[in-house]
């Protein structure tokens, strides 16, 4: 089994998050190894569960005081409302900006990737994400694919909770391998069963 003993992870989130896609992403991060952190604006954030409102998880660190540099990789869940939330905040958008710019990896899942359009920098790259989103994917200049998961130079993006197992096991491996070159060109590698 792949480790990330010594790798730290931010999960950036706020209130709506699709609770099975945020909690089985840090239940393997923790198992493999790696400090995970739960920031966002909010002190506590409220998650979703297919049509009503499920638990609440504390914040490790309020966005504002976060700095992107501490961190190894960073996870994003989706849901249909969190992500609507962060990409209105310029803070989340930045935060989630500098794992792009610095080829740090990044996994997002669902609708994560909504507030990775906000950054500019989906040009060339090769995604997957919630199917009612792929023209939104489309429009920012990604490829779309209709695969369990897409990994695209540390970027790892699936579809839905169905996808969990790969998108944790390939979100692990990427953040194993680190950094990867920020510019240049992306290869598009990914399984399916």
């Amino acid at each position: 089994m792949t480790t990330l003993n010594n790798k730290k992870v931010a999960i950036l989130t706020d209130n709506g998050f699709e609770e099975i896609e945020l909690t089985s992403p840090k239940k393997a991060l923790e198992e493999a190894g790696a400090v995970v952190d739960i920031i966002s604006l909010q002190d506590v954030v409220k998650g979703w569960d297919h049509d009503h409102w499920s638990i609440e998880l504390p914040v490790t660190i309020n966005l504002r005081e976060a700095s992107p540099e501490d961190y190894d990789a960073l996870m994003i869940p989706g849901g249909v409302i969190n992500p609507d939330q962060m990409r209105n905040h310029k803070e989340y958008v930045n935060f989630a900006q500098h794992f792009l710019e610095e080829g740090k990896p990044l996994a997002a899942i669902c609708h994560g990737p909504q507030l990775l359009i906000e950054t500019g920098m989906l040009g060339g790259r090769e995604m997957t994400s919630y199917p009612s989103i792929q023209t939104d994917i489309k429009n920012a200049g990604a490829s779309w694919h209709d695969e369990e998961v897409v990994v695209d130079n540390g970027l790892v993006t699936s579809r839905s909770p169905k996808d969990l197992e790969a998108f944790n096991t390939k979100m692990i491996e990427e953040i194993a391998e680190g950094r990867h070159a920020s510019t240049g060109a992306f290869t598009h590698h990914a399984e399916t069963e």
